[in-house]
């Protein structure tokens, strides 16, 4: 079962502290290349990508809170206590101005974070901020801001063709299982099956911190070889199938549409919004590539988003490998799906004389549909691909391939 081979992963890179800089990166994707062979690119801090700017690179050792000598707020316990990319701090403070620098959440530890702006925090559940008594507090921040590099993996699949399907996911959320390990988990060994196959297309792997990642490797990094793209997110809770289209239209929405009718389960369609992942950088006006992103529960739409409740039981080996075969789907349609000419074009052919037809009217199992067949047939006109057929038809994918298989053999078409 894959899925447990997913959430083996997940469950070993959950405890790291990460960010969109550090060694919490470093170490994420150093854990990654056991698995698969990723390229490491480190960018130097202080360098310009479009409109932005890589930012210092942070770095955490420790972080706590005392109050009369024992600990009441501490970052090993979990690290989503303290406020990302906090700044050092060593001081005594009374209990109204550490207020000011707590942030909570009515039932779990909040992911907060302060990229861009110089500042310090620390995040609790409500019930253990009021339970925090009049007095003076010792504040212990041990980290550091330095000039570094902002650092991000790749990995790039060579197929016969040059146009690239692009998957890519984001690295920079600390100990959250659905957002985003389990996108991350699941890349990483989408890669590894696509790197046993022989494929038509090249694809290419992302591992980086959002937003800013993405802007910086658009930045580095020509993209006019990218043909469809998806961001994965969200993908190991429970919740229904989403998928957020891409800004224009494009065959990578009715691909990805088609795998979520074909699985016969309940599924939501969302058009593209300019908010969310990287997909908004992806699709920008000035790249506007056919990016966009196939989830489970949508990205703040669960009541455990951003939290501490987004733990290793909000996520399961089951929904992952779910999602997994959902992402091999897609990559089938890709490789699959071609236009073919009907070389019997003048009515419909013989199908009995080439079996292809019951005859016998059930007497033996037909090995094809012959519903599908007849689609193939009629459709293969030189202008509609395979994805056309299945979608106009109504008939599953595969069941289009196979018949289209079945006509191959006989030679009643052929691949343009």
């Amino acid at each position: 079962m894959q899925g447990l081979n997913i959430y083996s992963l997940l469950k070993k890179l959950f405890p790291i502290c990460r960010s969109i800089t550090g060694n919490g990166v470093r170490e994420t994707l150093r854990i990654i290349k056991e698995v698969i062979p990723l390229d490491i690119y480190e960018v130097t801090s202080g360098t310009r990508v479009f409109d932005w700017t890589i930012p210092k690179e942070w770095n955490v050792q420790d972080a706590w809170v005392k109050f009369n000598g024992q600990k009441v707020i501490d970052f090993k316990l979990n690290n989503l206590h303290l406020v990302n990319y906090s700044v050092p701090v060593n001081c005594k403070i009374h209990l109204s101005e550490l207020k000011k620098h707590i942030f909570t959440h009515p039932d779990y530890i909040p992911y907060v974070t302060s990229y861009y702006k110089e500042s310090w925090g620390f995040c609790l559940k409500q019930e253990d901020f009021y339970r925090l008594e009049e007095g003076e507090y010792e504040v212990f921040i041990d980290t550091s801001l330095t000039s570094g590099s902002l650092t991000y993996g790749e990995l790039f699949i060579k197929g016969k063709k040059k146009e690239e399907i692009l998957f890519t996911c984001y690295i920079c959320h600390p100990s959250m299982g659905n957002d985003n390990l389990s996108g991350t988990v699941l890349l990483t060994y989408l890669a590894k099956e696509l790197l046993s196959k022989d494929l038509e297309y090249s694809y290419r792997f992302l591992f980086i911190p959002e937003t800013i990642g993405a802007i910086t490797w658009l930045a580095k990094n020509d993209v006019s070889n990218i043909k469809y793209g998806l961001v994965c997110t969200c993908v190991g809770d429970k919740g229904k199938f989403t998928y957020k289209r891409s800004r224009r239209d494009s065959k990578i929405n009715k691909i990805v549409e088609k795998v979520l009718l074909d699985s016969g389960e309940n599924f939501k369609l969302v058009d593209f919004f300019p908010n969310g992942s990287d997909e908004r950088q992806f699709c920008s006006p000035g790249f506007n590539l056919e990016v966009g992103s196939l989830m489970r529960s949508m990205y703040n739409e669960f009541k455990e988003y951003h939290t501490s409740g987004d733990d290793l039981n909000f996520v399961q080996p089951y929904f992952l490998e779910d999602s997994y075969l959902k992402y091999l789907e897609v990559v089938y349609i890709l490789e699959n799906n071609k236009k073919y000419i009907n070389l019997n074009p003048y009515c419909e052919p013989n199908l009995g004389s080439r079996g292809l037809y019951n005859l016998t009217g059930g007497v033996k199992e037909v090995p094809v549909s012959n519903i599908a067949i007849k689609w193939v047939l009629n459709l293969s006109d030189g202008e509609n691909d395979l994805l056309d057929i299945a979608i106009r038809s109504g008939i599953r994918f595969r069941e289009i391939v196979i018949a289209t298989e079945r006509l191959k053999e006989v030679g009643l078409i052929i691949v343009v």
